[in-house]
């Protein structure tokens, strides 16, 4: 798979889907409001017991499912519900003919929020030290695939045409801006398209439209400078490498309406294709040739997890018993650590290297959160004083994902004008920087992450036909309110 490493430190890179509560009517239901994919409309209630209710969703990835408010669908979209409880009964035996209250406002699963904020900090922690147990601890690429699923599983309630043209919509002008920085960078690091040994001649100019509309991944240099210098020559591997989620993503969107016909007819052969297909193309036994290999074996290790967003969408796994599902859940991942413990690569555990234990462990795993899943419409106890920066990074998921790699890279001149402070220029201090230079980039790069947001992160509004909001943390006339009015559109 054509994923990007930060120097010494991350591996492939990965985005970083809430879904409301199944209302009565069985699988043929629609249980969601006219969302436009971009997270719940945000409600006030707190979370009560509904004699009917069961399951409320699941975890959420990235990406890059659509975030709230954002339109990123892969790997962080959210649906609006129908409401989280039943009408309020009658005022009792004096009053019998009183009018019952209207229905609550949809509102936001708190709980699927906090599942893709974590998984955009995993995604930032795990390229930034490289820990390979991170992708066993929490497969978020498989899980923002899931949920992504779902979304697209609603969302084709609709004539599929204008649903592709919305996820589409959605996704390109936030890559656009990155893509206009990014080969700015390059072209003026001295990089030629048409000369470049894995990109030369006319394909290579070609292959640059990929910048537009990812079908395929976009190219970049395996090295190439950098203004100033700031940067080491492989950069751009570790910047521009990120992208190949968004094909990844495009193709799963393209493909919904023939694998939601599909799964419709015959679910279970559609739901475990893609794990026969990863062990076909992704152990080696069927090998295909450059970017066409990767984003083949990329659509299989997560097609299972995407088809099961149409699984829970379906009802389906609510109809089948937990302690069924989860037994089989749990046999599944088994054999995904089986597996990648006989094909260890370069990197020890780290499952981005080892397809075929990718897509067990993440298709497992994104089960079991399918079917434990609690609905929060507010965050519970300490978590609630998180309240804003979860909706920040859930409206933001897109710009996080795609600026989060290069500004890690940006953080290492910036530690290195701190040799030059006066009080480091001793050996000890220099050593003491040098040993601690993971947890400098750690706490530097979330404030340039921050600045991000504030500069580009109001494009993901604009793509999504909405108000631009420059910090969308809910704290303000346009946070709640906002994501309400803009999950009424269609």
């Amino acid at each position: 798979m054509t994923h990007g490493y930060p120097p010494g430190t991350g591996r492939s890179p990965e985005p970083a889907g809430p879904y409301g509560t199944r209302p009565p009517g069985g699988p043929g239901a629609d249980p969601y409001g006219a969302a436009p994919g971009t997270g719940r409309a945000a409600g006030a209630g707190a979370p009560h017991a509904i004699p009917w209710q069961k399951t409320a969703g699941t975890a959420g990835t990235a990406g890059i499912a659509e975030s709230a408010g954002s339109g990123w669908a892969a790997a962080t979209g959210a649906h609006a519900g129908t409401g989280f409880g039943e009408a309020a009964g009658t005022a009792g035996a004096a009053e019998p003919a009183a009018e019952a209250p209207a229905p609550a406002r949809p509102g936001r699963d708190r709980y699927l929020d906090v599942l893709r904020s974590v998984a955009l900090v995993r995604v930032v922690v795990y390229h930034l030290f490289g820990w390979a147990w991170l992708t066993v601890l929490f497969p978020s690429m498989g899980v923002m695939f899931a949920l992504a699923g779902s979304l697209m599983a609603r969302s084709l309630k609709r004539p599929a045409a204008s649903v592709i043209r919305s996820r589409v919509r959605r996704l390109l002008p936030p890559m656009w801006a990155f893509a206009a920085v990014a080969l700015s960078l390059v072209f003026a690091g001295g990089w030629n398209p048409r000369e470049d040994p894995d990109h030369g001649g006319t394909w290579g100019l070609l292959s640059l439209l990929n910048y537009i509309v990812p079908i395929g991944a976009p190219p970049y240099p395996a090295e190439t400078g950098f203004p100033g210098g700031l940067l080491e020559s492989g950069w751009a591997v570790d910047a521009v490498g990120p992208l190949w989620y968004l094909r990844a993503y495009l193709w799963f969107v393209l493909a919904s309406p023939l694998l939601l016909w599909a799964f419709r007819r015959a679910p279970w052969p559609t739901l475990l294709a893609p794990l026969g297909l990863t062990a076909i193309v992704g152990t080696g036994l069927v090998t295909l040739p450059g970017e066409t290999g990767n984003a083949v074996t990329d659509f299989a290790v997560y097609g299972g997890c995407w088809v099961l967003g149409f699984a829970h969408h379906e009802g389906m796994l609510q109809r089948i018993p937990r302690y069924v599902t989860v037994s089989c859940a749990s046999l599944v991942m088994a054999f995904g650590l089986w597996w990648a413990s006989g094909h260890l690569g370069p990197d020890g555990w780290d499952l981005n290297d080892i397809p075929l234990a990718q897509a067990a462990w993440s298709f497992g795993f994104v089960v079991i959160l399918l079917q434990y899943s609690p609905s929060w419409r507010e965050l519970p106890g300490r978590l609630a004083k998180w309240d804003k920066l979860i909706t920040l990074s859930n409206n933001r998921a897109v710009t996080i994902y795609l600026w989060h790699n290069l500004l890690i890279l940006l953080t290492v001149p910036v530690i290195d004008l701190m040799y030059r402070l006066p009080f480091m220029q001793s050996e000890r201090a220099s050593a003491a920087l040098d040993s601690a230079s993971s947890l400098w980039m750690f706490a530097l790069v979330w404030p340039l992450i921050g600045l991000s947001v504030l500069a580009v992160g109001w494009i993901e509004d604009l793509a999504a036909k909405r108000r631009p909001r420059l910090w969308p943390n809910g704290g303000g006339p346009a946070g709640r309110g906002g994501a309400t009015r803009s999950a009424r559109r269609g």
